[in-house]
């Protein structure tokens, strides 16, 4: 049977079970359409687009309106 030959020290086994708990950017891509900036798997914040099509319809004026509500 396998036998270390000597003990690890607190710094390697920590360093070891750190692995799990690093924390990872996310997968930004860029929108074919517009060239903002969008997450993976989801529509286009800048101009509705995934995959091809109009997923949602984006509309700079509903978004102003909101921020007006927002703030009164």
């Amino acid at each position: 049977m396998a036998v270390p030959q000597r003990k690890k020290s607190k710094s390697k086994r920590n360093s070891r079970r750190a692995q799990h708990d690093k924390i990872t950017l996310p997968h930004v891509s860029i929108c074919p359409q517009c060239g903002a900036d969008y997450l993976g798997h989801r529509a286009c914040g800048e101009c509705g687009w995934y995959r091809g099509r109009i997923a949602v319809n984006v509309d700079a004026d509903t978004f102003d309106d909101f921020e007006d509500e927002a703030a009164a």
